[in-house]
Protein backbone atom coordinates (compact mmCIF):
# COMPACT_ATOMS: atom_id res chain seq x y z
CA UNK A 1 0.00 0.00 0.00
CA UNK A 2 1.39 3.70 -0.90
CA UNK A 3 2.06 5.88 1.61
CA UNK A 4 -0.75 8.37 1.62
CA UNK A 5 0.66 11.07 4.00
CA UNK A 6 3.13 13.38 3.71
CA UNK A 7 6.48 11.86 4.71
CA UNK A 8 7.43 12.76 8.22
CA UNK A 9 10.68 15.52 7.96
CA UNK A 10 14.53 15.29 9.28
CA UNK A 11 16.88 18.40 9.25
CA UNK A 12 20.36 17.90 8.88
CA UNK A 13 23.02 20.27 9.71
CA UNK A 14 25.96 20.70 7.37
CA UNK A 15 28.91 22.68 6.86
CA UNK A 16 32.12 22.55 4.79
CA UNK A 17 34.68 19.65 5.94
CA UNK A 18 31.75 17.83 7.97
CA UNK A 19 32.74 13.76 7.65
CA UNK A 20 31.61 12.45 4.67
CA UNK A 21 30.14 9.33 5.47
CA UNK A 22 28.64 11.17 8.47
CA UNK A 23 26.79 13.21 5.93
CA UNK A 24 25.98 10.80 3.50
CA UNK A 25 25.20 7.89 4.93
CA UNK A 26 22.31 9.10 7.31
CA UNK A 27 20.90 11.87 4.38
CA UNK A 28 20.49 8.60 1.99
CA UNK A 29 19.56 5.63 4.40
CA UNK A 30 16.68 8.11 6.02
CA UNK A 31 14.98 8.72 2.58
CA UNK A 32 15.26 5.13 1.35
CA UNK A 33 13.25 4.78 4.60
CA UNK A 34 10.44 6.81 3.55
CA UNK A 35 11.64 9.88 4.84
CA UNK A 36 12.20 13.26 3.86
CA UNK A 37 15.60 14.90 4.83
CA UNK A 38 16.85 18.47 3.92
CA UNK A 39 20.03 19.51 4.53
CA UNK A 40 21.29 22.75 5.44
CA UNK A 41 24.16 25.13 6.07
CA UNK A 42 24.51 29.22 7.45
CA UNK A 43 25.04 31.01 4.34
CA UNK A 44 24.52 28.47 1.48
CA UNK A 45 21.62 27.51 -0.19
CA UNK A 46 19.62 24.76 -1.94
CA UNK A 47 22.31 23.43 -4.71
CA UNK A 48 25.07 25.00 -3.44
CA UNK A 49 27.88 22.20 -1.81
CA UNK A 50 29.96 21.96 1.28
CA UNK A 51 32.88 20.06 0.49
CA UNK A 52 33.38 16.99 2.84
CA UNK A 53 36.72 15.40 4.65
CA UNK A 54 37.39 11.35 4.79
CA UNK A 55 38.94 10.80 8.32
CA UNK A 56 40.91 7.08 8.24
CA UNK A 57 42.68 5.58 11.49
CA UNK A 58 46.45 6.28 11.22
CA UNK A 59 49.69 5.01 12.78
CA UNK A 60 50.34 8.44 13.78
CA UNK A 61 48.78 9.52 17.13
CA UNK A 62 45.48 10.86 15.30
CA UNK A 63 43.30 10.22 12.20
CA UNK A 64 44.28 10.91 8.93
CA UNK A 65 42.35 13.44 6.64
CA UNK A 66 41.13 13.33 3.05
CA UNK A 67 39.33 15.36 0.60
CA UNK A 68 35.79 13.01 0.20
CA UNK A 69 33.09 13.89 -1.94
CA UNK A 70 31.34 17.22 -2.97
CA UNK A 71 27.70 17.44 -0.59
CA UNK A 72 25.08 19.21 -2.44
CA UNK A 73 22.72 20.97 -0.24
CA UNK A 74 19.34 20.35 -0.54
CA UNK A 75 17.44 23.64 0.80
CA UNK A 76 18.30 27.06 2.14
CA UNK A 77 19.09 27.33 5.61
CA UNK A 78 17.81 30.92 5.75
CA UNK A 79 14.78 29.75 5.21
CA UNK A 80 14.29 26.94 6.90
CA UNK A 81 11.29 26.26 9.45
CA UNK A 82 12.81 24.25 12.51
CA UNK A 83 8.56 23.54 13.46
CA UNK A 84 8.00 21.95 10.60
CA UNK A 85 10.92 18.94 11.21
CA UNK A 86 10.43 15.71 12.94
CA UNK A 87 14.08 15.10 13.86
CA UNK A 88 18.08 16.27 13.49
CA UNK A 89 20.90 14.84 12.46
CA UNK A 90 24.34 16.53 13.34
CA UNK A 91 27.39 14.90 11.39
CA UNK A 92 30.81 15.01 12.58
CA UNK A 93 34.12 16.15 11.08
CA UNK A 94 35.48 19.31 11.03
CA UNK A 95 32.52 21.49 10.29
CA UNK A 96 31.10 21.66 13.86
CA UNK A 97 34.37 23.67 14.98
CA UNK A 98 32.98 26.81 13.68
CA UNK A 99 29.00 25.55 13.40
CA UNK A 100 29.42 25.76 16.89
CA UNK A 101 29.83 29.72 16.98
CA UNK A 102 26.87 30.10 14.70
CA UNK A 103 24.14 31.18 17.02
CA UNK A 104 21.36 30.18 14.56
CA UNK A 105 22.86 26.99 14.23
CA UNK A 106 22.77 27.13 18.31
CA UNK A 107 19.04 28.59 18.21
CA UNK A 108 18.02 25.49 16.00
CA UNK A 109 19.56 22.71 18.80
CA UNK A 110 17.72 24.48 21.09
CA UNK A 111 14.59 24.78 19.21
CA UNK A 112 15.02 20.47 19.10
CA UNK A 113 16.31 19.87 22.78
CA UNK A 114 13.34 21.92 24.35
CA UNK A 115 10.37 20.21 21.74
CA UNK A 116 11.73 16.92 22.72
CA UNK A 117 12.31 15.89 19.52
CA UNK A 118 14.88 13.25 18.65
CA UNK A 119 18.36 14.50 17.75
CA UNK A 120 20.62 12.30 16.28
CA UNK A 121 24.76 13.62 16.65
CA UNK A 122 27.63 11.79 15.66
CA UNK A 123 31.76 11.85 16.22
CA UNK A 124 32.78 15.72 16.79
CA UNK A 125 28.94 16.72 15.76
CA UNK A 126 28.41 16.95 19.74
CA UNK A 127 30.79 20.24 19.76
CA UNK A 128 27.43 22.10 18.72
CA UNK A 129 25.73 20.14 21.65
CA UNK A 130 27.93 20.96 24.10
CA UNK A 131 27.81 25.10 22.63
CA UNK A 132 23.86 24.93 22.82
CA UNK A 133 24.21 23.74 26.77
CA UNK A 134 25.12 27.14 27.64
CA UNK A 135 21.97 28.60 27.12
CA UNK A 136 19.60 25.26 27.46
CA UNK A 137 19.75 21.39 28.85
CA UNK A 138 20.77 20.24 25.62
CA UNK A 139 23.35 17.73 27.39
CA UNK A 140 22.96 19.10 31.03
CA UNK A 141 23.02 15.65 33.43
CA UNK A 142 22.47 13.51 29.75
CA UNK A 143 24.24 10.40 28.91
CA UNK A 144 26.31 11.59 25.81
CA UNK A 145 29.05 9.71 24.07
CA UNK A 146 31.77 10.95 21.31
CA UNK A 147 34.77 10.63 19.14
CA UNK A 148 37.16 10.25 22.52
CA UNK A 149 39.22 13.91 22.37
CA UNK A 150 35.66 15.36 22.78
CA UNK A 151 35.05 14.03 26.16
CA UNK A 152 36.64 16.92 27.95
CA UNK A 153 34.26 19.43 26.32
CA UNK A 154 31.01 17.14 27.20
CA UNK A 155 32.18 17.01 30.23
CA UNK A 156 32.65 20.73 30.90
CA UNK A 157 29.24 21.25 29.38
CA UNK A 158 27.91 19.07 32.29
CA UNK A 159 27.12 16.12 30.25
CA UNK A 160 27.23 12.57 31.73
CA UNK A 161 30.07 11.42 29.72
CA UNK A 162 30.23 7.64 28.52
CA UNK A 163 33.50 6.78 27.18
CA UNK A 164 33.12 4.67 24.11
CA UNK A 165 34.48 1.11 24.26
CA UNK A 166 34.64 1.11 20.42
CA UNK A 167 34.37 3.72 17.93
CA UNK A 168 31.12 1.99 16.90
CA UNK A 169 29.56 2.45 20.28
CA UNK A 170 25.89 4.58 20.56
CA UNK A 171 24.44 5.55 23.52
CA UNK A 172 20.72 6.89 23.73
CA UNK A 173 19.20 9.17 26.79
CA UNK A 174 15.70 9.93 25.79
CA UNK A 175 15.44 11.84 22.62
CA UNK A 176 18.81 11.76 22.10
CA UNK A 177 21.06 9.68 20.35
CA UNK A 178 24.84 10.15 20.16
CA UNK A 179 27.49 7.88 18.24
CA UNK A 180 31.41 8.12 18.56
CA UNK A 181 31.77 7.90 14.80
CA UNK A 182 30.72 6.53 11.55
CA UNK A 183 31.34 3.41 12.41
CA UNK A 184 28.15 3.16 14.49
CA UNK A 185 25.68 4.65 11.89
CA UNK A 186 23.76 1.34 12.13
CA UNK A 187 22.91 1.30 15.55
CA UNK A 188 22.80 5.54 15.60
CA UNK A 189 20.09 5.37 12.26
CA UNK A 190 17.80 2.63 14.22
CA UNK A 191 17.62 4.62 17.16
CA UNK A 192 17.03 7.47 15.47
CA UNK A 193 14.06 6.01 13.00
CA UNK A 194 12.28 4.16 16.65
CA UNK A 195 12.36 7.79 17.71
CA UNK A 196 10.49 8.91 14.76
CA UNK A 197 8.01 6.24 15.45
CA UNK A 198 9.66 4.03 12.94
CA UNK A 199 8.27 0.15 12.53
CA UNK A 200 9.86 -2.14 10.51
CA UNK A 201 8.76 -5.46 9.66
CA UNK A 202 10.23 -8.37 7.50
CA UNK A 203 11.48 -11.75 7.55
CA UNK A 204 14.67 -11.94 8.69
CA UNK A 205 16.72 -12.11 5.41
CA UNK A 206 20.55 -12.78 5.16
CA UNK A 207 22.65 -10.32 2.65
CA UNK A 208 25.95 -10.75 1.10
CA UNK A 209 27.82 -8.08 -0.30
CA UNK A 210 30.44 -8.73 -2.92
CA UNK A 211 33.24 -6.27 -2.41
CA UNK A 212 36.49 -5.52 -3.78
CA UNK A 213 39.64 -2.97 -3.72
CA UNK A 214 38.53 0.16 -4.98
CA UNK A 215 34.46 -0.55 -4.89
CA UNK A 216 33.24 2.87 -4.82
CA UNK A 217 32.98 4.68 -1.18
CA UNK A 218 29.36 5.57 -1.03
CA UNK A 219 28.18 2.68 -3.02
CA UNK A 220 29.27 0.09 -0.19
CA UNK A 221 28.83 2.51 3.17
CA UNK A 222 25.35 3.20 2.30
CA UNK A 223 23.26 0.33 1.30
CA UNK A 224 25.66 -1.62 3.73
CA UNK A 225 24.97 0.57 6.86
CA UNK A 226 21.72 0.78 5.88
CA UNK A 227 20.34 -2.63 5.33
CA UNK A 228 22.64 -3.13 8.67
CA UNK A 229 20.66 -0.50 10.47
CA UNK A 230 17.16 -3.38 9.89
CA UNK A 231 16.49 -5.45 12.92
CA UNK A 232 14.88 -7.51 10.19
CA UNK A 233 18.07 -8.13 8.22
CA UNK A 234 22.02 -9.11 8.74
CA UNK A 235 24.14 -8.06 6.43
CA UNK A 236 27.91 -9.73 5.46
CA UNK A 237 30.84 -8.55 3.44
CA UNK A 238 33.58 -10.61 1.29
CA UNK A 239 36.14 -10.26 -0.58
CA UNK A 240 37.85 -12.88 -3.14
CA UNK A 241 41.56 -13.72 -1.01
CA UNK A 242 40.55 -12.05 1.85
CA UNK A 243 38.82 -12.63 5.44
CA UNK A 244 36.87 -11.63 7.86
CA UNK A 245 38.51 -8.14 10.08
CA UNK A 246 40.54 -6.87 6.98
CA UNK A 247 39.79 -4.23 5.10
CA UNK A 248 39.25 -3.23 1.14
CA UNK A 249 40.34 0.53 0.24
CA UNK A 250 37.63 2.20 -1.40
CA UNK A 251 38.04 4.93 -4.52
CA UNK A 252 35.56 8.62 -4.03
CA UNK A 253 34.33 9.30 -7.50
CA UNK A 254 32.57 12.35 -7.71
CA UNK A 255 31.33 14.90 -10.46
CA UNK A 256 33.54 17.52 -10.72
CA UNK A 257 33.38 19.50 -14.49
CA UNK A 258 35.26 17.17 -16.16
CA UNK A 259 35.11 15.12 -19.04
CA UNK A 260 34.66 12.01 -16.97
CA UNK A 261 34.55 11.40 -12.90
CA UNK A 262 37.40 12.40 -10.50
CA UNK A 263 38.70 9.80 -8.16
CA UNK A 264 40.14 9.78 -4.61
CA UNK A 265 41.01 7.83 -1.95
CA UNK A 266 37.97 6.82 0.24
CA UNK A 267 37.31 5.12 3.24
CA UNK A 268 38.83 1.58 4.18
CA UNK A 269 35.83 -0.63 4.42
CA UNK A 270 36.35 -3.61 6.66
CA UNK A 271 34.78 -7.18 5.98
CA UNK A 272 32.45 -9.39 8.11
CA UNK A 273 33.42 -12.95 6.67
CA UNK A 274 35.63 -15.07 4.74
CA UNK A 275 35.21 -15.22 0.83
CA UNK A 276 36.12 -18.80 0.57
CA UNK A 277 33.68 -20.00 3.21
CA UNK A 278 30.94 -18.65 2.25
CA UNK A 279 27.69 -20.92 1.30
CA UNK A 280 25.71 -19.11 -0.77
CA UNK A 281 22.65 -20.58 -0.55
CA UNK A 282 22.88 -19.38 3.20
CA UNK A 283 22.00 -16.07 2.07
CA UNK A 284 19.03 -14.74 0.33
CA UNK A 285 19.94 -11.63 -1.78
CA UNK A 286 23.20 -9.72 -3.00
CA UNK A 287 24.26 -6.52 -3.27
CA UNK A 288 27.06 -5.35 -5.53
CA UNK A 289 28.90 -2.12 -5.33
CA UNK A 290 30.24 -0.36 -8.18
CA UNK A 291 33.64 1.39 -8.43
CA UNK A 292 36.62 0.03 -10.17
CA UNK A 293 36.69 -3.09 -8.40
CA UNK A 294 34.11 -4.43 -10.67
CA UNK A 295 36.74 -4.74 -13.47
CA UNK A 296 39.19 -7.32 -11.94
CA UNK A 297 36.06 -9.36 -10.04
CA UNK A 298 34.20 -9.93 -13.13
CA UNK A 299 37.61 -12.29 -13.89
CA UNK A 300 37.11 -14.07 -11.04
CA UNK A 301 35.84 -17.41 -11.71
CA UNK A 302 34.52 -17.87 -7.87
CA UNK A 303 32.77 -14.40 -8.29
CA UNK A 304 30.91 -15.63 -11.27
CA UNK A 305 29.93 -18.97 -9.49
CA UNK A 306 28.84 -17.02 -6.89
CA UNK A 307 26.23 -14.36 -8.85
CA UNK A 308 24.80 -17.11 -10.81
CA UNK A 309 23.87 -18.65 -7.82
CA UNK A 310 21.53 -15.77 -6.61
CA UNK A 311 20.38 -14.79 -10.41
CA UNK A 312 19.45 -18.26 -11.65
CA UNK A 313 17.65 -18.94 -7.65
CA UNK A 314 15.46 -15.85 -8.06
CA UNK A 315 16.67 -14.18 -5.35
CA UNK A 316 16.93 -10.40 -4.98
CA UNK A 317 20.38 -8.96 -6.47
CA UNK A 318 20.28 -5.29 -6.25
CA UNK A 319 23.94 -3.97 -8.68
CA UNK A 320 25.25 -0.23 -9.07
CA UNK A 321 27.25 2.02 -11.36
CA UNK A 322 29.76 -0.36 -12.39
CA UNK A 323 28.62 -3.68 -10.82
CA UNK A 324 26.81 -4.45 -13.72
CA UNK A 325 30.32 -5.13 -15.26
CA UNK A 326 29.85 -8.48 -13.10
CA UNK A 327 26.61 -8.94 -14.01
CA UNK A 328 27.46 -9.28 -17.80
CA UNK A 329 30.48 -11.00 -17.27
CA UNK A 330 28.59 -13.71 -15.33
CA UNK A 331 26.31 -13.90 -18.45
CA UNK A 332 23.25 -13.33 -16.13
CA UNK A 333 21.96 -10.19 -18.08
CA UNK A 334 20.07 -11.62 -20.95
CA UNK A 335 16.71 -10.88 -21.47
CA UNK A 336 16.63 -8.08 -18.72
CA UNK A 337 16.27 -4.49 -18.59
CA UNK A 338 18.87 -3.31 -16.82
CA UNK A 339 20.80 0.32 -16.71
CA UNK A 340 23.76 1.31 -15.44
CA UNK A 341 26.98 4.00 -14.93
CA UNK A 342 26.33 5.11 -18.95
CA UNK A 343 30.25 4.25 -19.67
CA UNK A 344 28.74 0.42 -19.10
CA UNK A 345 26.23 0.83 -21.20
CA UNK A 346 28.37 -1.40 -23.53
CA UNK A 347 28.74 -4.03 -21.07
CA UNK A 348 25.00 -4.73 -20.47
CA UNK A 349 23.92 -4.21 -24.35
CA UNK A 350 26.68 -6.84 -25.12
CA UNK A 351 25.43 -9.33 -22.33
CA UNK A 352 22.27 -9.34 -23.61
CA UNK A 353 20.55 -6.87 -21.79
CA UNK A 354 17.65 -4.04 -22.49
CA UNK A 355 19.17 -0.52 -21.84
CA UNK A 356 17.56 1.46 -19.80
CA UNK A 357 18.51 5.31 -19.93
CA UNK A 358 19.70 6.58 -16.52
CA UNK A 359 18.06 9.62 -16.88
CA UNK A 360 17.97 11.42 -14.72
CA UNK A 361 21.12 9.40 -13.15
CA UNK A 362 19.48 8.54 -9.95
CA UNK A 363 17.05 6.90 -11.95
CA UNK A 364 17.08 2.68 -10.39
CA UNK A 365 14.99 -0.16 -11.98
CA UNK A 366 13.26 -3.15 -10.46
CA UNK A 367 13.38 -5.96 -13.50
CA UNK A 368 12.00 -9.14 -12.08
CA UNK A 369 14.41 -9.82 -9.06
CA UNK A 370 17.07 -7.50 -10.63
CA UNK A 371 17.46 -4.16 -9.23
CA UNK A 372 20.08 -1.81 -11.11
CA UNK A 373 21.44 1.88 -10.61
CA UNK A 374 23.36 4.03 -11.92
CA UNK A 375 25.31 5.88 -9.74
CA UNK A 376 25.80 6.67 -5.45
CA UNK A 377 23.32 9.74 -6.22
CA UNK A 378 20.21 6.97 -6.86
CA UNK A 379 21.00 5.44 -3.43
CA UNK A 380 17.45 6.16 -1.72
CA UNK A 381 15.39 4.48 -4.64
CA UNK A 382 17.91 1.93 -4.72
CA UNK A 383 17.90 0.54 -1.16
CA UNK A 384 14.39 0.93 -0.90
CA UNK A 385 13.50 -1.12 -4.13
CA UNK A 386 15.52 -3.77 -3.35
CA UNK A 387 13.93 -3.26 0.36
CA UNK A 388 10.58 -4.10 -1.46
CA UNK A 389 12.18 -7.47 -3.12
CA UNK A 390 13.10 -8.33 0.28
CA UNK A 391 9.90 -7.91 1.75
CA UNK A 392 10.69 -5.47 4.13
CA UNK A 393 7.66 -2.92 5.55
CA UNK A 394 7.83 0.31 7.22
CA UNK A 395 5.74 1.62 9.14
CA UNK A 396 5.52 5.44 11.00
CA UNK A 397 3.82 7.21 13.74
CA UNK A 398 1.88 10.05 12.53
CA UNK A 399 1.64 14.17 14.02
CA UNK A 400 -1.97 14.24 14.10
CA UNK A 401 -4.25 14.71 16.67
CA UNK A 402 -5.21 11.59 17.85
CA UNK A 403 -1.33 10.43 18.29
CA UNK A 404 -2.73 6.53 17.97
CA UNK A 405 -3.07 6.58 14.23
CA UNK A 406 -0.79 4.74 12.22
CA UNK A 407 -0.32 3.98 8.86
CA UNK A 408 1.66 1.28 7.68
CA UNK A 409 3.09 1.09 3.47
CA UNK A 410 5.23 -1.41 1.60
CA UNK A 411 8.10 0.34 -0.23
CA UNK A 412 7.81 0.36 -3.43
Amino acid sequence: MANSVSPKKVLMICGDYMEDAEAMVPFQALQAYGLSVDAVCPGKKSGDICRTAIHLASPRQTYAEYRGHNFTLNATFDEIDASTYDGLVIPGGRAPEYLALNESVLNLVTHFAKSGKPIASICHGQLILAAAAATSDVIKGRKVTAYPTVGPVLIAAGAHWVQPETLASCTVDGNLITAASYSGHAECIRHFIKALGATVTGSNKRILFLCGDYMEDYEVFVPFQSLEALECCSVDAVCPNKKAGDTCPTAVHDFEGDQTYSEKPGHDFTLTANFHDVDASSYDALVIPGGRAPEYLSLDPAVIKLVKHFMDAGKPVASICHGQQILSAAGVLKGKKCTAYPAVKLNVVLGGATWLEPDPIDCCFTDGNLVTGAAWPGHPQFIAQFMSLLGVQRGWMLNSKSRREHVAYRVK
